[in-house]
């Protein structure tokens, strides 16, 4: 019986360092070097989306493809060297902006051009897919 609750105990821990594990933000960028990418409220959303071209990436820490996504992410706010806003939205902390823009699944990338959505993607994209919506964007 003691081998059995041991071994209970060895699982539930295990699985609960899991847990934590993808409960983790997805990167935090208030520290990062990364700090091209602009994290977006409820409160600076719209002010942020009003001109120029922004593309805003709404995502969960909770959500694997997310994770995956975020690196992509950055790399464009690196390579455009501030020309286009890049920003991300936090749904769970941000419910007012993810509901009035529908947001269902995650991630979703939406680019603005001068606060009208022109492109929307559902699902995990490509780098070069991003890239191509947003020169499509300049070029509107």
């Amino acid at each position: 019986m003691k081998t059995i609750v041991v071994l209970f105990m060895f699982i539930n821990t295990l699985f609960a360092s899991q847990t934590f594990a993808q409960t983790k933000p997805v990167t935090d960028l208030s520290t990062s070097s990364k700090a091209s990418v602009i994290i977006l409220t409820d409160k600076n959303f719209e002010a942020t989306i009003k001109s120029g071209i922004v593309m805003v990436d709404f995502y969960a820490t909770w959500c694997g493809p997310c994770k995956t996504l975020s690196p992509r992410i950055e790399e464009i706010a690196q390579e455009t060297n501030k020309k286009i806003k890049i920003c991300k939205v936090d749904t769970d902390k941000c419910p007012l902006a993810s509901t009035k823009y529908n947001i269902k699944y995650l991630p979703t990338v939406i680019i603005f051009k001068n606060g009208e959505a022109v492109s929307r993607f559902v699902g995990l994209q490509e780098k070069e897919t991003l890239v191509i919506a947003l020169k499509a964007a300049q070029e509107k």
